[in-house]
């Protein structure tokens, strides 16, 4: 079943929507919640609420992309999860460091609010991604929207750990460079 009469499904009120979201892209939301969780049972609850929350949106929302529509729902409420896990002091690991590593080219919310409307700076990002080549973007997506680690990317990639790593580095001051110059000030 293909992703738009998946769509329809839940358009149709149909809780076959469910089922069939499931079927397509149980596994892929499991990852993308487990990368950030590390907690099998965790992972399946976020799944879950993966599930009811595009049922809450869908209609009124058509996402035009059902794939990255979940992974972005997943996503969030994985990190969401983590969040409310650290602040009890629970978690740990892979998602923190992929935080800390990104905060040395994303200024603070504060800075980000007052220079740029969150829009432009999803515009920005997307051009630079855009313009990275295929398999550094590839990289770059693999530790910062699916905080996949190190040792997972380099076996992916049929690399060294050192040479993902220099490759990440080069691409996060690519970054810091475009958003300095596009009005986004990161102050050490």
């Amino acid at each position: 079943m293909n992703d738009q009469e998946i769509i329809a499904l839940y358009f149709a009120r149909s809780e076959k929507a469910i089922a069939k979201t499931a079927e397509k892209y149980g596994k892929y939301c499991y990852t993308v919640a487990h990368h950030i969780l590390k907690n099998h049972e965790d992972s399946e609850e976020c799944v879950n609420d993966t599930y009811l929350k595009t049922w809450d949106r869908i209609p009124p929302e058509r996402p035009l992309h059902f794939c990255a529509y979940l992974g972005k729902i997943t996503r969030n409420l994985a990190l969401g999860l983590y969040e409310k896990y650290t602040a009890e002091k629970r978690g740990g690991g892979e998602t923190a460091l992929v935080l800390e590593e990104l905060a040395e080219c994303i200024a603070s919310d504060d800075t980000v609010e007052k220079a740029i409307a969150e829009k432009e700076m999803a515009d920005i990002l997307n051009r630079f991604l855009a313009e990275l080549p295929m398999q550094t973007r590839k990289i770059f997506m693999r530790r910062y929207w699916y905080l996949s680690s190190l040792k997972e990317i380099a076996r992916d990639f049929h690399m060294s750990e050192g040479n993902v790593r220099i490759i990440l580095f080069r691409t996060r001051k690519k970054l810091q460079k475009i958003l300095e110059r596009e009005g986004f000030f990161y102050d050490k």
